[in-house]
């Protein structure tokens, strides 16, 4: 098997596992009793009915229409894939979905056509109208997707857009905006050159010319050449709206002077002469995916007065869709709007463009690997993960839509929408991106003891690939080269440990018997920890240095691992911590896998090092201990320890911002700690709950995993000296390897 068919195995992994598909539904009333199935159905669903047949209106107050959009393709160009049909669309479509959900927190059904014609797709998305709010048009080849968007647009009273249109431009016109102002440019005199006439080039130049572009100074590149007066009648009307009166035919004739050159089209078109014949101080857009029309270094070695973006992750300056299409439908939907016009699209532009300019947080530079990310050559469009385009592009697209009259309702009050936005930020990506870079920057060796497993020889693929740390697998060399080769995995920086032919055993077994000899373990017990059991053997690379952090658990029980670590490397009070995405928020939930029943000294400990944990990951801890008494309401040994863990913690550590025992529901919800104690010592309800004994940690956060379906990283296990991570049995690849960059990055703290 090679690397690329491991590679397929595990996207398709991905896809069917736990349960086929990236998306689901969910109610969202309860819908327990008898009572609330009435209300949902009959005989109470008649009352919305009623209200909505004489107010149709009233159709985004009493049903999900408010935040529902459909994606909808026909299949006819996916991706890179070309016309693929519909059905095989449909992964594409539902990642779609995922994006609305994760970054806007918009709800989406995804429709697959079955209608190559344009006119039976065009009929069959516009008798949709009812159901959805917005309407995503994906994947749909050019010259028809101008048609079905501009019919569609004509007959439905919501918005409708075409992002593989509309959203590169939107992105590419935030960029130029910046990009002009870095080279002393102005867009009513500079000479562009767009290099592709598919559906993204033909947007992008309409989206420019709204900008102010002058058509004269417009040259459009399709394979034939520039499209010019002579060639209007040989191609489609998109491409004619470009035809210039020039005598340039060819792209060098194209881009010869040119201060601007957008590819939208396959890698390598552009070479350096190309490059050289620019204007001075010139702009490069090398859209094409995954190779650019030109590298950046080829570029920049023949230009050093050049700016330049790509569509890849890998350069400074990626144009990339989602930096757009949830945060414009957010601000469309926010305000009911019938469309989505040209002024909606250059505020969305502008805003990000101002994004840009604005001092970035350290923890969006941090997740991408860099010290600081500033306004200039390198950094003149925002990035994916910052979590701030939330509360900068909906109000202005809202904003727009008011001021265009194509909003039916008005936004709501700027700092009431401001908070608003805010609570839909998702920084579960950006604080896992940032831990991964922060591995990435300065990768440890980590040990795996379960290196036959197929799994862990995935996960360690993947940990190399994205260069977190330099892995060592123990077991039989013969196995894992054989499981490698099966699996398509590379071995390459890869550090092998067969406990049958160490060559450093005799010094192993000798240290193990001294430090356990006077608790059980008999020289002869020692020696066959070493070559046979490869957990202790792990647990003694790491006491020994010859690696730095251990990451293991996925073929065996939690204590199988952690027995040997406690005994090995040396540690104070360790516990065990999860990390819960649960919609926008972000928990610590502690101890969920190591101490019974922690005293209140324990407990106040905890807190300390939890404290510090949460900064770690560039949260601001606000930790609520735990009881099933709220602040002396019950008297009972197991409250009055959770009470004194909180007066210890309140004496000696003043500066932090804890608070308990209490309840639940009262340490997450701010108006019941109000009310209930007014005086707390939180500013908002707690996102570090510590519980006061194992049985109330573990089954918390299992509950909330397996049924509230909140998304857990963990366990993260505190207190170890060196770092020892050992995950949930039966794990999957990423969780492995987020558990790998959580060793990693504390190998580094441990050494700093």
């Amino acid at each position: 098997m090679s690397s690329q068919d491991s590679f397929r195995a595990d996207a398709l992994r991905y896809h069917s596992h736990p349960r086929p598909g990236k998306v689901s539904v969910e109610a969202t009333k309860p819908c327990s009793t008898q009572r609330d199935l009435s209300l949902a159905y009959t005989p109470g669903v008649a009352e919305p009915v009623r209200a909505i047949h004489s107010d149709p209106g009233t159709a985004y107050d009493y049903t999900n229409r408010a935040n529902l959009v459909g994606v909808i393709s026909n299949g006819t160009a996916v991706l890179g894939l070309g016309d693929v049909g519909p059905l095989a669309s449909k992964p594409v479509m539902e990642g779609k979905a995922v994006l609305f959900k994760r970054f806007a927190h918009i709800d989406v059904f995804d429709l697959e056509v079955a209608a190559d014609d344009p006119d039976a797709f065009i009929e069959t998305v516009a008798r949709l109208e009812p159901t959805f709010g917005g309407i995503n048009l994906e994947d749909i080849a050019a010259p028809h997707c101008f048609r079905i968007e501009e019919a569609l647009k004509a007959r439905m009273d919501i918005p409708v857009f075409h992002d593989d249109q509309h959203g590169t431009a939107i992105i590419t016109a935030a960029g130029l905006i910046n990009a002009l102002e870095l080279q002393g440019k102005a867009i009513e005199t500079a000479r562009i050159a767009c290099i592709g006439a598919g559906s993204a080039g033909i947007a992008t130049l309409r989206l420019l010319r709204a900008m102010g572009a002058e058509p004269a100074n417009i040259r459009l590149v399709d394979r034939t050449g520039v499209v010019h007066a002579g060639r209007a009648g040989e191609v489609d009307a998109y491409k004619a709206e470009f035809a210039a009166a020039t005598d340039d035919r060819t792209l060098d004739d194209a881009v010869a002077g040119a201060d601007v050159v957008i590819g939208v089209s396959v890698g390598g078109m552009l070479q350096g002469h190309h490059v050289a014949a620019m204007a001075e101080r010139p702009i490069l857009f090398a859209l094409a995916n995954p190779d650019p029309e030109i590298l950046p270094a080829d570029a920049h070695a023949v230009r050093s007065d050049l700016i330049m973006a790509t569509g890849r992750s890998d350069f400074p300056n990626q144009v990339n869709n989602v930096l757009g299409f949830p945060f414009i439908f957010r601000g469309a939907l926010d305000v009911r709007a019938r469309g989505i016009n040209t002024e909606m699209q250059l505020a969305a532009a502008r805003a990000l463009a101002e994004l840009a300019r604005e001092p970035v947080p350290d923890e969006v530079a941090q997740a991408y690997d860099v010290d600081r990310l500033s306004f200039g050559p390198d950094y003149f469009i925002p990035k994916p993960l910052d979590p701030r385009l939330i509360q900068w592009v909906p109000p202005a697209v809202a904003r727009a839509a008011e001021e265009t009259g194509v909003a039916t309702v008005a936004p709501p009050p700027a700092a009431d929408y401001a908070a608003q936005l805010e609570g839909m930020q998702d920084r579960s990506m950006l604080l896992l991106r940032k831990v991964i870079h922060r591995a990435h920057r300065d990768p440890r060796r980590v040990v795996y003891p379960e290196g036959e497993n197929r799994t862990v020889l995935r996960a360690v693929d993947a940990v190399r690939e994205e260069g977190i740390a330099h892995p060592v697998l123990i077991g039989r060399e013969s196995v894992i080269r054989g499981r490698m080769a099966e699996e398509g995995v590379s071995g390459e920086g890869v550090a092998i440990v067969d406990p049958a032919q160490f060559a450093d055993a005799d010094a192993y077994v000798a240290e193990l018997h001294a430090l356990r000899g006077r608790s059980g373990m008999s020289l002869r017990d020692a020696d066959r920890a070493v070559r046979t059991d490869p957990f202790r053997l792990a647990a003694m690379m790491v006491r020994r240095g010859d690696a730095e952090a251990m990451v293991g658990g996925v073929e065996n029980h939690y204590a199988t691992l952690l027995r040997p670590a406690l005994q090995i490397i040396p540690h104070r009070h360790a516990f065990g911590m999860h990390m819960l995405f649960v919609g926008d928020q972000v928990y610590l939930l502690g101890d969920t896998t190591v101490t019974i029943d922690p005293s209140a000294d324990e407990l106040a400990d905890m807190a300390v090092a939890a404290d510090g944990v949460a900064r770690e990951f560039g949260l601001e801890p606000r930790i609520g201990l735990l009881s099933f008494s709220n602040f002396g309401a019950a008297k009972s040994e197991r409250a009055d320890k959770v009470r004194a863990a909180v007066a210890r913690l309140h004496a000696e550590h003043p500066e932090l911002e804890v608070d308990g025992e209490m309840q639940a529901d009262v340490a997450v919800d701010q108006d019941l700690l109000a009310a209930l104690m007014p005086d707390a010592r939180l500013s908002r309800g707690a996102n570090v709950l510590l519980f006061p004994d194992l049985d109330a940690g573990n089954a918390a956060y299992k509950l909330l995993v397996h049924i509230g379906r909140a998304q857990a990283v963990g366990p993260i296990l505190v207190g170890m000296d060196k770092p020892v991570q050992i995950v949930e049995w039966g794990a999957p690849v990423t969780d492995l390897v987020h558990m790998t960059a959580i060793a990693v990055q504390g190998a580094q703290q441990a050494s700093a």
